[in-house]
């Protein structure tokens, strides 16, 4: 969320890039925060007076009782009466204004980083750069749709009868082959220096608009009503909010934490290869690298940790690209994010399986997560995270990418952790 100094102070920066962003009536909107912040602050001001005046009555009442002038006390404690009527007027329309508030500035997406390029599609997403060459696949060579069943390794339609399409159910090798990859991407993340968190996943509402999942514009957030608690749709909700209503000591940072956790997601896209087998999911799964960062160390650290996912991207030796997201691509909350895509040569696409972002103080706004500068002074901290890495899709590449006439070969690096080097 935006501090409403920061929109003071920055406004014109704010609108070009909420214009960036395609955000409809920009101006007006910030107009409406600062006119609401002005409200509330000139009510508090009124509010603080009529208090100050009652609390000086409430004394002066005593003394005048105690000298006998009874009239002057009567007429003290009748005003007192109506400064107490008034300041529960007041009280109520400054709840109201700032309630106003704070729902306004929770529909504003973070400002973005200026490197952010213009484009409102992901045809306007700039290519940073890429690795590897597409391999070429012998003649006959299959999706992973087909794959899966020729081989028998992962079942959509038993996932449908236990649950419901886009939720499948892993076998035998298939099975192995996704502890194998997460067990690799944490083995990976901890050697890098992140310290290792088994977040739950659930999370309660504060933790949902800590991070910005809520409000929840896009209906993607699985919710158990009755509890009013939310099926996590990344590890990034539960591992960030750790550090909510926290002032981290400076000894502590910088926080680097690593977490593997299935993620649910409602909406799972229209009907078309583009979203078939492994390619878009109800349930998946996912390792999640969280950093929180000095403001001065935090794009220093999302260039680290972009380059910790192109290692492991090189390490399964598939081919990918590095794309920064344009202004109507980006995320909510991001203030600049990196897309990993890895090539599908069985599809002939570009497949996302990482984002890498960094949100400045957006969430940390929002969290109340703070560092001390000096012995008073608190100042908000930058929060990043990113894929590393969403299994479906690199699943999907692996299996495309690495199909020959005899099975699926599996990379070198996955061998130690399957216990086997061919899935066939």
């Amino acid at each position: 969320m935006l501090q409403v100094a920061h929109i003071q102070e920055e406004k014109q920066a704010i609108l070009e890039s909420l214009e960036k962003r395609g955000f409809p009536n920009p101006a007006e909107t910030l107009d409406r925060v600062l006119a609401l912040d002005k409200e509330r602050r000139e009510t508090q001001f009124q509010l603080d007076s009529i208090k100050a005046e009652s609390n000086k009555l409430s004394k002066e009442i005593g003394m005048l009782f105690k000298s006998g002038k009874k009239d002057e006390a009567n007429a003290a404690k009748a005003k007192t009466g109506e400064l107490k009527e008034q300041s529960k007027e007041l009280g109520e329309k400054f709840s109201s204004v700032e309630h106003e508030l704070q729902d306004l500035l929770y529909t504003i997406p973070n400002k973005l980083h200026p490197s952010v390029p213009a484009g409102f599609t992901a045809d306007d997403n700039e290519e940073v750069r890429a690795h590897g060459t597409p391999p070429t696949l012998h003649e006959g060579a299959k999706p992973h749709w087909d794959l899966i069943k020729e081989y028998d390794i992962i079942d959509f339609e038993l996932g449908v009868k236990i649950t419901g399409a886009g939720f499948p159910v892993y076998k035998g090798k298939g099975a192995r082959m996704q502890r194998a990859l997460v067990n690799f991407f944490l083995d990976q993340a901890t050697e890098a220096g992140y310290a290792e968190v088994q977040p739950p996943h659930v999370v309660n509402e504060a933790s949902g608009y800590g991070t910005g999942q809520l409000p929840d514009k896009e209906g993607q957030m699985y919710e158990l009503v009755d509890e009013k608690l939310f099926l996590i749709p990344t590890a990034e909700v539960p591992i960030t909010n750790l550090y909510r209503d926290v002032i981290v000591d400076g000894t502590a940072l910088p926080i680097k934490n690593v977490g593997f956790t299935p993620c649910f997601r409602r909406e799972a896209g229209s009907w078309g290869a583009h979203v078939r087998g492994l390619n878009r999911l109800h349930q998946f799964d996912k390792v999640e690298i969280v950093q929180v960062r000095k403001p001065e160390e935090s794009y220093q650290a999302l260039e680290e940790m972009c380059a910790h996912v192109e290692g492991l991207l090189q390490k399964l030796e598939l081919p990918y690209r590095v794309l920064r997201l344009c202004g109507g691509d980006i995320g909510f909350t991001s203030a600049l994010t990196y897309d990993m895509e890895v090539y599908s040569t069985a599809q002939e696409r570009w497949l996302e399986v990482s984002s890498v972002s960094n949100f400045e103080t957006y969430q940390s706004n929002r969290l109340k997560l703070r560092h001390r500068v000096g012995d008073k002074k608190t100042e908000l901290l930058h929060t990043l995270n990113g894929s590393a890495l969403a299994l479906p899709r690199i699943l999907a590449s692996i299996l495309e990418n690495n199909q020959t006439p005899e099975g699926i070969r599996v990379p070198e690096v996955l061998v130690p952790y399957t216990g086997f080097s061919m899935i066939n």
